[in-house]
């Protein structure tokens, strides 16, 4: 039964590979032997925006930043910003990853994320995530 669960999710996220990308409003939810796995945008967890730099941010926003990470990590050049906005808000975001390296069969790549609010106070945060087998990423703590 669990390993019908991690099928079903596998072709439901590569599915939205095929349609051209992740939607901002994809949030699965699997069980495996070691506990619950969430895929929230095509990262596990959330990616940095899910954690303390978007705990201010709207449910959109977030969304909005956890896509632009996932085509960051996914298909950006090295240097190369992912930006998202928020048109209702004012607020926006810009996302850069660094250079993928490999460790062991997994690539991984280091990027940050910056957000910037409407009146001006901007933070980054920084971190590394890892492509898993069935194409998602996740965040490395």
């Amino acid at each position: 039964m669990k390993i019908s669960a991690v099928v079903a999710m596998t072709a439901f996220l590569l599915s939205g590979c095929a349609a051209g990308g992740f939607s901002r409003s994809i949030d699965v939810t699997a069980t495996s032997g070691q506990g619950s796995v969430r895929a929230i945008g095509g990262i596990v967890g959330g990616g940095l925006i899910m954690g303390n730099l978007g705990t201010d941010l709207q449910r959109r926003e977030r969304m909005a930043g956890v896509d632009a990470e996932y085509k960051a990590l996914e298909s950006a050049p090295a240097g190369q910003s992912v930006t998202w906005r928020d048109e209702r808000t004012g607020r926006s975001g810009t996302v850069t990853a660094s250079q993928p390296y490999r460790v062991g069969s997994q690539d991984c790549r280091p990027y940050s994320h910056t957000i910037s609010a409407s009146a001006g106070g901007t933070r980054t945060s920084r971190g590394t995530a890892c492509r898993n087998p069935d194409g998602s990423w996740t965040l490395l703590e």
